[in-house]
C-alpha cells in the first residue's frame, strides 16, 4: 500500500506481445506478479498487451475480446490478488467495430476504459482504417490510493492537449501504454515527448512501451522535471520508480507554469 507519505511504487512493464492471445495472457499475468513482487502498486503494460502483431489491421479484429473476456478478467484478478492497480492495452470488441482500449482495473473490477482517440495514421500506418476511434469527450482520470491519474495511449502523445486535457481534470500521474512503432529517430521522438509531457505539465508519467521486434523500447518513468527514475532499454523488463506527491509540488512550487497559463484547453 501507499505509504503515510502517499508515495506509490509504479511499474512499466516492458513487453513483447505476439499475435497468441493466450500465451500474451498468461505472460501478462507473470509480468504483473513480478512486479507485485517487487512493490509495484500501481503496474503499466503496453497497449497491444493481449494482441499484437506486424499485421494488425488482418489480424486483430479476428482477436478482439469484449471487455468481459479473458483478458480482462485475467487484469482483474490479478489486481484483487495483489491489491494493485493494473493498467493494459488490448483490441476491445464492441458493437461499433475493434477498438483500441487502454483499461485499468482494480481490487473492485474495472474502474475505466479508455479508448483511443488519436489513432495512428501516421509513419505510413492508418489504424483509422480498422479501428472505431474513440469519443474525444473522454477524460480517463482515476483515484487510485489518494492520487489521481490520467490515461492516454500511445500516438496521444503527440497531442500536448491530450495530457493537459487530464491534468485540467486534476490528474498528477499520466500513464501511456504503447506500442511505439519502430523507425528512424523513432526512438527518441518517444523519450523526448515523455519527458516533455512531464516537464510541460509538472507531472509524472509512467510510460510502458512494446519491446522489440515490433516496439522501439525505451519504457521509462519520468518525474516532474522530466528527469527519468527509471528506465528500460530495449528488452523485456520492468522500470520500478515511486511516485511522491511531495516531488509534485515542490515543482510546482519552483515551476508554476500550470498556475500561470492564460489559455485553458476547451
Amino acid at each position: 500500500m501507499a505509504d503515510a507519505t502517499g508515495v506509490l511504487m509504479a511499474a512499466a512493464v516492458q513487453l513483447a506481445a505476439t499475435e497468441d492471445v493466450d500465451a500474451n495472457r498468461a505472460a501478462a499475468a507473470a509480468w504483473i506478479d513480478g512486479a507485485a513482487d517487487r512493490g509495484a502498486e500501481l503496474i503499466v503494460l503496453p497497449e497491444y498487451a493481449q494482441h499484437c502483431s506486424a499485421t494488425l489491421a488482418e489480424t486483430a479484429p479476428d482477436a478482439a475480446e469484449p471487455l468481459d473476456g479473458p483478458f480482462v478478467s485475467m487484469l482483474a484478478e490479478r489486481a484483487a490478488a495483489h491489491d494493485a492497480l493494473v493498467v493494459a492495452g488490448l483490441v476491445e470488441r464492441t458493437d461499433a467495430g475493434p477498438s483500441n482500449t487502454v483499461v485499468a482495473v482494480d481490487a473492485t473490477g474495472l474502474r475505466v476504459a479508455y479508448r483511443k482517440v488519436h489513432l495512428y495514421d501516421a509513419f505510413g500506418s492508418s489504424e483509422s482504417d480498422w479501428l472505431t476511434p474513440g469519443d474525444p469527450a473522454q477524460v480517463p482520470v482515476v483515484d487510485f490510493r489518494g492520487t489521481r491519474i490520467g490515461i492516454q495511449t500511445c500516438y496521444d502523445l503527440r497531442f500536448p492537449e491530450s495530457t493537459r486535457r487530464l491534468v485540467d481534470a486534476g490528474a498528477d500521474v499520466v500513464l501511456v501504454p504503447a506500442e511505439w512503432v519502430r523507425g528512424p529517430q523513432k526512438e527518441r521522438h518517444w523519450t523526448t515527448l515523455v519527458t516533455a509531457r512531464a516537464i510541460e505539465s509538472t507531472v509524472h508519467v509512467v510510460a510502458a512501451g512494446q519491446a522489440p521486434p515490433l516496439g522501439v523500447g525505451c519504457s521509462l518513468i519520468a518525474d516532474p522535471m522530466g528527469i527519468p527514475l527509471a528506465a528500460l532499454g530495449d528488452g523485456e523488463g520492468i522500470a520500478i520508480a515511486p511516485i511522491d506527491p511531495a516531488v509534485t509540488a515542490a515543482t510546482r512550487r519552483r515551476n508554476p507554469s500550470l498556475a500561470n497559463r492564460r489559455y485553458r484547453i476547451a
